[in-house]
C-alpha cells in the first residue's frame, strides 16, 4: 500500500481533494478526526489537555470546547506547541495502527492521511510521497474567515501558526493549487492520482523483488 500525506494550510482546500482522491477510490484518514476522539472525556490526552489548561475550557458536558482551547493555543506559541507534544504522537499512533489493518485485509492501494501540520510536526519522512495544497494567501484569508466565522486578526494568527505555504511546498511530491475554480482543483487532483497509481505499482514490484 502506498502511505501518502495530504497537507497544507488551513482553510486551503485540502477537504476537497481528500473527497476526489476517495471517490477515486483512496483510503482517506483525517487526523483531526482523530485528534477529536483523543480528547474527548476520559482519553489519556484529554486529562493532559484539562490538567494544563484548566476547566475553563470545557462545556457543561466536560466535552473541550475547541473554539476556547484554539483561543489559547492560536495565542501563545508556547501553549500550541505544548498541545502538539501531546496530540501529535498519538494521531501518528494510531494512523500506524489503521495503515497495518489495511495492509493486512489488502482492501486499498492508497491511504492518503488528511493532516494540516505533518510536516511542523516532523513526520514527513513517514510518508511514500506527500501532496501540497495551497491556494492564494489572500483567498486563503478570505476562506478561513467565512469557513470559522472569525475577525481577520484571528484568521491571521491561525494561519501564523503554520509554516508558509512556500515551506511546506518544498516537501511536496505533488502540488494542488486550489485558487481557481473547483473543476481546475479536481483535475489536477485526479492527475495526482494517476502518478498515485503509478507510484504504488514501483513500490510493489520493489516489494516483490527484494522479497
Amino acid at each position: 500500500m502506498l502511505i501518502v500525506a495530504l497537507t497544507g494550510g488551513i482553510a486551503s482546500g485540502k477537504s476537497v481533494v481528500a473527497e476526489v482522491l476517495k471517490e477515486l477510490g483512496c483510503y482517506i484518514n483525517h487526523a483531526d478526526k482523530i485528534a477529536h476522539q483523543l480528547m474527548e472525556p476520559g482519553q489519556f490526552a484529554w486529562e493532559k489537555i484539562v490538567s494544563h489548561f484548566g476547566k475553563n475550557i470545557l462545556n457543561k458536558n466536560n466535552t473541550i470546547n475547541r473554539s476556547k482551547l484554539g483561543t489559547v493555543v492560536f495565542s501563545e506559541e508556547k501553549e500550541r506547541l505544548f498541545l502538539n507534544r501531546i496530540i501529535h504522537p498519538l494521531v501518528f499512533k494510531r494512523q500506524k495502527n489503521i495503515i497495518q489493518d489495511l495492509q493486512e485485509k489488502g482492501q486499498y492501494k492508497i491511504f492518503i492521511s488528511e493532516a494540516a501540520l505533518i510536516i511542523e510536526a516532523n513526520l514527513a519522512d513517514f510518508f511514500d510521497k506527500i501532496i501540497v495544497v495551497y491556494c492564494k494567501q489572500e483567498i486563503q484569508l478570505k476562506r478561513l474567515i467565512k469557513r470559522d466565522e472569525i475577525s481577520k486578526t484571528e484568521a491571521i494568527k491561525k494561519m501564523k501558526s503554520q509554516l508558509t505555504p512556500e515551506k511546506k511546498l518544498k516537501n511536496a511530491d505533488y502540488i494542488v493549487d486550489t485558487s481557481d475554480i473547483i473543476e481546475s482543483t479536481v483535475e489536477q487532483t485526479e492527475r495526482i492520482y494517476r502518478n498515485l497509481i503509478l507510484d504504488y505499482k514501483i513500490k510493489s514490484q520493489r516489494s516483490n523483488f527484494q522479497i
